[in-house]
Parts: C-alpha cells; structure tokens; sequence
C-alpha cells in the first residue's frame, strides 16, 4: 500500500507539472510580434548549416583534434614497440606523418579541415602545458643522491659527451651561417643553438632503454643513467644561458638575464626547496596530504615556470627546475608523479609530437644539396654524442663494449631533443630547413639505439670463449613462469613442485613485468620485492631453485613473448579475466577491440583465429597464439595441494604424451590419463614403467565421474572447449597444454 501511494504521488506531481510547463509555453507563444515571428519563420534553416557551424567551431575542431592526434600516437607508439623501439619513436613519426610531409601533401582537403590554421594557436598552448608538465616529471626523475656513487667517471663522461659535440655543432654552424641561418640572426645565437642541438641527450628515454634491457641494477647501467642525469643538468642549464644570450641580443647585455637565473636558482634551492621537504616529512603518505598542500606543489611549478619565462630563459626551464627541488622522498614524488603522468603522456604530449609535425615539411628539402647537408648534421651528431661518449668511458676505465654502450645510450635525443629544437625554432634562430633536418637527426639517432645496443652485445659476444655445448645429460627443462598477481607466481611455482620430476633437473625463471611508462622509475626497489616475496618463500619452503626478473613496460604482451622466445622450452601464465565480460556493453567493447586490434585483424585474414580463445581474456590469447614454445595455462580455483591428476587425451594424445613425460616420474602424485579415443593405452603403458601410481581409462562419461577428487585437470588447448563446461561447473583447477 505504501508504494502505491508513492507512485501515485509520484505520476501526479510529474504529470501536473508537465502539463502546467505546456500551458505556460503555449500562452507565452501569443506574446511574441507577428513580424518577428514571420521574420523567423521566413529565416533560412537547415541541419545541413546547423551540423556544417557546429564542426567548425574551435572546441569542435580542438576536440577533433586531439581524437585524431592520440589514436595515431597509440597506433604508431604500438608499432614502434613490435619493432623493438621506444614508443616516443612512433608518437614523433605520427606527429610527422599528420603534418604538411604527408597528409597535407597527399590530403590537403582533409588536412585544411583537421589541422586549419586559426586552430594552431590553441594546439601550441595546449602542448607548451604538457611539455611544461613534461619537464618538470623530468626534474623529479633526476634523483641527484645517485650522482655520489658514479659522480667521478659520470661528470667526465658526460660532460665530454657535451663539449665534443657542441663543439663539433658549432662549428658545422660556421659552414652552415651563410646559407642556412634566418636573416638577422647573429652568428653567436645560430652557432651556440646548433652546439646545444648536438649535445642534448634524452634523459627520460634512456633509463626506458636502461630499464627494458634489465641492466638498470648492473654497474653499466648504473653509470649510464647517471651520466645522463648529468647530462641533462649541464645541457638544460646551457640552454638556458643560450636562450638569454639570444633574447639579450649580445654576450655583455645578457649578463643581467644570466644573473637574475642565477638568483632564481639559489632561492629556489636555499628557500622553496626546505619550505617543500617541510610539507614532505609532515605528509609522507597519499592519506595524509590534502589539496592545500597539493596545490602548493603545483603553485610551485607555475610560478617557476612564469618566473623564467619573465627572465628569458623559458618556461620550461622553470618547470624543469621545479622537478629538481622536488623532496627527495621518492614516496612523495611518486604520488606527484602519480598525477600528472597520464595526463601529461597521453593527452598533452601527443599534442607537441604533432605541432612539431606541422613544422617540419620534409618537402623543402627538395635538392641533393639539402640532403646531403641533412646526411652531415647526422654525422656530425652521431660522431660527437656517440664518439665522445665512448671515447671519454673508455678514457677513465671501461671496456670497449662498456664504453659502447655508453656511447649508444648517449646518443639517444628523443623528445628532449624535439622540446628545444622546437625553442630555437620559436625564437626565430632556426629556418623551417634547418628544424626538418634536426627533427630528422633527433628521429635517427634515437632510433639507431637499439640496434647498436644489439650489434654492440652481438659482437661482444663473438669474443667470448667457446663454451662446449651441454650433453644430454646435463641439460635441464627451463620454465618461465609469467604472473602479474604475486600470490598466482607462488600457486604455479607450487604447481610445478609437486608436478616435478626432480628438483635438479628444472631450471626455473619468474617473470614479473610492471605496467608503467616513460617516467615509472620510482619505488621499483620496493614494488620488486613486494612482487617476488611469495614465490621465493615458496621456493625456499619446496627447495626449487628460483632465477627472477624483474622489468617495467608499456607492453606486457610483447615483452613476456620475447623473453620467452628461444630461452625456455615451457611458459606458464595465470589466466586473466577479461573486462569484456559479464555485461552487454562489455561485449560490445571486447568486439570493437578485436576488430581495431591489428594483430587481430592479421591473424583473421590468415585465419589463425582458434575459437577456444573466446573463453580467455585478450592478452593470454596473444600470449599462446604468438608463442613459439609451449604454453601452459592455469585457472586456479584454489589450488593449494596437488595429489590427484586427470590427464585428458584426444587429438593431441602423443603430443601430450611427450610432454607429460617429464613429470611422470613423481611417485607422490596418483595421475590418471583419460583416453577419450582408446587409442593410446600402449603408449601410456609404456612410458610408466610400471608405475603404480598411473591409472589409465578411458570413461567417457565425465558428468558422470567424480571430477572432484581431482586437485588439477590437464588438458591440451584443442580440447579443452570440450570440457570447458564441466570443468567451470565443478569449479576446478586446470591446466591447459598449448603443445
């Protein structure tokens, strides 16, 4: 009764208001003047004209935009990774290929209309605060108390690697000045600019490549990163000084800018930085702060920022200089960092990779004469970045791969590179020539990174003695197991103990890959430990010896893949559960995944698609369909003891017959293999050896079959849809073979 009365108070209050709005409307109507009226009447009007008004509008436009800019960063970022290459590579060539090079060339209709130029004022605004945003994570990432352990070798290192190269820069300016340099620019401005564009080296992008190749904990790595956290200190610092010699016009008038900088940097440092580590230590944790004291932090950034910018040394600078003063409490950067990554890598930076696009037209370089200028700046780059960095390492010590590598690694400019190239170009030193042909340098030498790195190890290795191949008897069975949850890589190292033939005859490797991106570096000490505690309690509680890596990535997919590739003769993952399931408009989104998933698409068109994969979640579909070893799946339904097996045996019988040999020897487990075929008893019979604890069957009736006295089901992919259904309803554990 009392919801009845609900509803019907509820239908009289909606419907008699409803209705007294229209009477208000319909007498309000007879107020109006019959000529306006007609006057409006008689206007034209078309949803032709609505529609064309509202996609030229500036938000329209802006918003347009910025869809566009960030499915072709992800897409090209995504590329870029399946060839080994840091995604900031394929974010810079999606900037480039939207620009005027390709898409105004081939497209100009559409480029008019994605990128008119009435919309490129807000497009650079909007990148300046992401690049603002930018620099000052890159000031957090440089954790100066590392500089102590490395800083001897790490300042003659890197501040070799700046000197040669802008010494060589320079003077390819004094060869370049007559014929390159903007009208009116003096020799000093376009000479100290092209210097510094030698000499820059992208922080952030080498400790990726440090992290990635996992010697980020080795002593070369080490040293690497240090000596690019020199680097950028002394590179942006000297940037700074060109930019006030080059708005001050001359070396005596810039002095005032030069000591006003100075000023900026002593109180910042002497004064701000104390005031913020006070709030650091008082609000250690994300419970404690609030947003008073986050709104300090940021107060900070923008008013740096401003103040550099009031100077003339850049914005920029400040918001790098912001990030330096930062707390050294790496808890404490990590919640700032925490905020604005996202924002900042996703959203923002995108928008600079493509403004710097629409600067550089490769079309004006339209000679050989050019091209080969642009051949020469490269050489100039590589040999001073590349030749002083090795040559400096190798002065004060290292090997000559050591040194290599170094040089390798320094070499890398990325996005640091583009962000002052793009400061030379606004203060009008640089001719839209000359920024192609440096945006071309930057975009080369980052990306003959990482197959020096290789070519570096690969020769390397050549050198190394010749270790006599292993015997059959001395090999062993290498297994990767591959988990995101720690309590999962502890359950599969369990499983693989009590499957095992003898502990001496695995060779066990854990593989825990973060999710993060350009800027995670912070807390992977601890993040690495809380990883690996419970499988390496497990491993010292059931005596199997356990190797771990430990790496950060932006895809996990690829990089579990390449680990596996060629190393292990078994990968072991965790099922996941996909976020498409469960729901209509889950569904709807897991098929538009698949359908923009290029590999997907791929694997479609040559119909390698298995439909077993429906039941697994996108990226162990990947996984298995991409691995070139065999693959083993759990689905874990509390897994805790493994006494009792039930092997599965059908249409890859022999195959798992094979493989299951190498755990057949463990007299503890009573296994039971089911020969759904009746067609492999003999084979069965005689791998066991007369092993007591092996029972063969060949029931077909599973529903039948008391399924739970079973601790683990094993059974090979193809067959598993088959039992799919029953294996989900009595809730067990299993473990399905791709052979």
């Amino acid at each position: 009764m009392k919801q009845s009365k609900k509803l019907i108070f509820y239908l009289f209050v909606i419907g008699s208001f409803t209705l007294l709005i229209f009477l208000i409307i319909h007498f309000g109507e007879k107020l109006e003047n019959q000529t306006d009226a007609n006057s409006i009447a008689s206007s034209e009007w078309s949803i032709r004209k609505t529609l064309a008004n509202n996609l030229s509008h500036p938000l329209s436009i802006l918003l347009l935009q910025i869809v566009t800019i960030i499915l072709f960063a992800r897409l090209f970022a995504w590329i870029c990774r399946k060839l080994d290459q840091p995604s900031v590579i394929g974010e810079i060539a999606a900037g480039i290929i939207l620009g005027p090079s390709l898409l105004g060339l081939y497209l100009p209709d559409v480029f008019s209309v994605l990128f008119p130029v009435s919309s490129l004022n807000t497009l650079q605004f909007l990148s300046q605060i992401g690049l603002i945003l930018f620099m000052f994570v890159v000031g957090m990432e440089l954790n100066v108390s590392v500089l102590k352990d490395q800083a001897r070798e790490a300042v003659i290192i890197s501040h070799a690697s700046i000197i040669i190269p802008f010494t060589l820069g320079t003077g390819l300016a004094y060869f370049m000045y007559t014929s390159f340099a903007p009208q009116g620019v003096p020799f000093i401005s376009f000479g100290l600019f092209m210097g510094i564009s030698m000499s820059i080296t992208a922080f952030p992008v080498l400790a990726r490549i440090v992290q990635e190749r996992g010697i980020h904990k080795s002593r070369i790595g080490t040293i690497a990163i240090t000596c690019a956290a020199v680097d950028d200190i002394t590179a942006w610092s000297l940037l700074a000084m060109v930019i006030a010699i080059v708005n001050a016009g001359s070396l005596a008038s810039s002095v005032v800018t030069i000591s006003m900088a100075l000023l900026y940097v002593f109180i910042a440092l002497k004064l701000i930085r104390p005031f913020l580590k006070r709030i650091s230590d008082l609000h250690p944790t994300r419970q404690n702060l609030n947003k008073s004291e986050i709104a300090i932090f940021f107060l900070v950034l923008i008013g740096s920022a401003y103040l550099t910018e009031i100077i003339g040394i850049h914005a920029l600078f400040g918001a790098f200089m912001a990030g330096v003063i930062m707390p050294d409490n790496q808890r404490f950067k990590q919640i700032l960092i925490e905020k604005i990554e996202d924002i900042a890598l996703v959203l923002l930076l995108p928008l600079f990779f493509v403004y710097t696009g629409l600067r550089t037209e490769i079309g004006l370089l339209n000679d050989i004469n050019l091209w080969s200028v642009c051949g020469l700046v490269i050489l100039v780059a590589v040999v001073g970045k590349f030749g002083g960095s090795a040559a400096a390492a190798r002065f004060v010590g290292q090997n000559w791969k050591d040194s290599f590598t170094i040089g390798a690694l320094m070499n890398t400019r990325g996005l640091v590179e583009l962000v002052a190239l793009n400061i030379g170009y606004d203060l009008g030193i640089l001719t839209p020539e000359v920024f192609t042909m440096l945006v071309l340098m930057a975009l080369i030498t980052t990306f003959m990174t990482a197959p020096s790195l290789n070519l570096i190890d690969k020769i390397s290795l050549r050198q190394l003695p010749v270790i006599p191949p292993v015997t059959k008897t001395e090999a062993k069975f290498r297994i990767l197991i591959s988990f995101g949850n720690p309590e999962m890589g502890r359950v599969l190292l369990r499983m693989i103990h009590r499957l095992a033939k003898g502990h001496g005859y695995f060779h066990i490797t854990g593989l825990h890959l973060f999710a993060g991106n350009l800027f995670t570096r912070y807390k992977l000490d601890d993040i690495e430990k809380e990883s690996f505690t419970p499988i390496l309690n497990e491993s010292k509680k059931t005596g199997l010896p356990l190797q771990t890596i430990f790496k950060v990535s932006d895809d996990i997919t690829a990089d579990i893949i390449s680990e596996s590739k060629n190393k292990y003769d078994l990968l072991l993952i965790g099922i996941g559960h996909s976020i498409y399931e469960g729901t209509t408009l889950g569904r709807i989104l897991g098929a538009v995944s698949k359908i923009t998933n290029p590999l997907w698409l791929f694997q479609k068109v040559r119909q390698r698609t298995n439909p077993v994969f429906d039941k697994l979640d996108q990226r162990t579909q990947e996984i298995v369909n991409r691995s070139r070893i065999p693959a083993g799946i759990l689905i874990n339904n509390n897994l805790s003891e493994v006494k009792n097996v039930l092997i599965i045996l059908d249409r890859e019988g022999n195959q798992m017959i094979d493989f299951l040999y190498q755990f057949l020897q463990n007299h503890d487990l009573d296994i039971t293999c089911l020969d759904k075929q009746k067609s492999f008893r003999d084979a069965v019979h005689r791998i066991s050896s007369g092993q007591n604890n092996l029972q063969y069957t060949s029931d077909m009736d599973l529903a039948d079959k008391n399924l739970q006295v079973f601790d683990l089901v094993i059974v090979s992919l193809k067959d598993w849809l088959q039992i799919n259904h029953i294996i989900r309803m009595k809730h067990l554990s299993i473990l399905i073979l791709k052979i």
